[in-house]
């Protein structure tokens, strides 16, 4: 395991006192699932990464460790985002599409910002508003809303 994730506890709190847990994901390059789906390449081609991540509800986005965009082969966008980091530092960073990201057996599709030196994702309230998953601070995991499927308000 490496340094970074060894070192993180279960439950961390973030610098402006949000709660952060650390869950296991899958990210998927999403050309390559759909390219599969359509029998274009083998299941077992899919570019897949199994990974830490850390779900926090005072970020926004998925971030993803370079290394990780680059062994997908996820493709940079035109656009970038800046970022501000809990200790208030700010940098710009590229952003790639087609993150097909899997949580707690629940997926979706998404962009994802670029950052050099990360060893593991983050996740933030966008994805798991998409993903309909909860900080259960109590019992320092994530959970779904309702397992039995993903339920959002609509009018």
């Amino acid at each position: 395991m490496r340094a970074e994730i060894a070192s993180l506890p279960r439950r961390t709190i973030g610098a402006n006192g949000v709660g952060r847990v650390l869950v296991d994901i899958e990210v998927a390059n999403n050309d390559d699932v759909t390219r599969a789906r359509l029998g274009q390449i083998r299941p077992d081609q899919v570019r897949r990464v199994r990974l830490k991540a850390i779900a926090d509800s005072g970020a926004t986005k998925v971030v993803l460790p370079k290394s990780v965009v680059k062994t997908l082969g996820l493709q940079l966008t035109d656009r970038k985002s800046k970022v501000t980091h809990a200790d208030g530092r700010t940098a710009v960073r590229p952003i790639v599409a087609g993150a097909q990201v899997e949580v707690l057996g629940r997926s979706d599709v998404f962009s994802a910002i670029v950052e050099p030196n990360r060893e593991t994702a983050l996740l933030g309230a966008i994805v798991m508003e998409d993903l309909d998953l909860l900080i259960d601070c109590t019992k320092n995991k994530l959970i779904p809303r309702d397992p039995n499927m993903m339920t959002f308000e609509i009018e």
